[in-house]
């Protein structure tokens, strides 16, 4: 068991290692329809997928994130490049997050920066994200094998025969806790900008 949890572990950090962001010199700068938007969005995402029956994104989820001002409504039914950026965003951190959540993070930026002539535009922030998330790799997987390491000399006293899949359990514990750990932290700041954001407005 210890060697095809450690075998196990090795093809994920190979997953791991092998995942890249959605370049942002790949995202068309022409407006598309939501076919075409949802066609496209899965194929770039189709490596992140659990299974082959899982829908990175339907138009029944496009038209919630925009019901729900996530999304900014589309032009003449139209989705642009920024549209793109932002609904590649939403898959990220839906994962963790609540629409409410995700609107409440995203919604003071793309007030601001979305569709922009600016001199910082969406895309702009959007190719900064990725360059500052292309450096977490090594980190990630140098602290996912530190905690692997320290989950291998735990439930000695078990019987032999459990030891394995106790680790292996010790081990989904130990990610387990960093994600809460982090989503709190996620939360709070959250809260804290859109506490910000409302004395801003009121002190308007």
């Amino acid at each position: 068991m210890h060697s095809e949890n450690r075998q196990n572990l090795h093809a994920i950090l190979k997953q791991l290692s092998d995942l890249d962001y959605v370049h942002p010199e790949d995202i068309p700068n022409i407006d598309l329809y939501v076919d075409q938007v949802t066609t496209f969005i899965e194929a770039q995402l189709e490596s992140v997928k659990r299974n082959e029956d899982e829908k990175i994104l339907t138009k029944t989820m496009i038209n919630n994130y925009t019901k729900n001002h996530v999304l900014p409504s589309p032009e003449k039914k139209k989705y642009t490049r920024d549209h793109i950026l932002t609904l590649i965003l939403i898959y990220y951190l839906k994962s963790f997050l609540s629409i409410k959540d995700i609107q409440a993070l995203l919604e003071p930026v793309t007030e601001k920066y979305f569709g922009t002539e600016s001199e910082l535009s969406f895309y702009d922030l959007y190719e900064e994200l990725v360059s500052l998330g292309n450096g977490q790799t090594k980190a990630l997987i140098k602290d996912v094998i530190a905690k692997y390491n320290a989950t291998q000399s735990a439930f000695s006293d078990a019987p032999e025969e459990d030891q394995g899949f106790l680790r292996n359990f010790g081990f989904i514990c130990m990610l387990s806790f960093d994600v809460y750990i982090k989503k709190m932290m996620i939360e709070s700041l959250i809260d804290l900008n859109s506490e910000s954001t409302k004395k801003e407005e009121d002190a308007e």
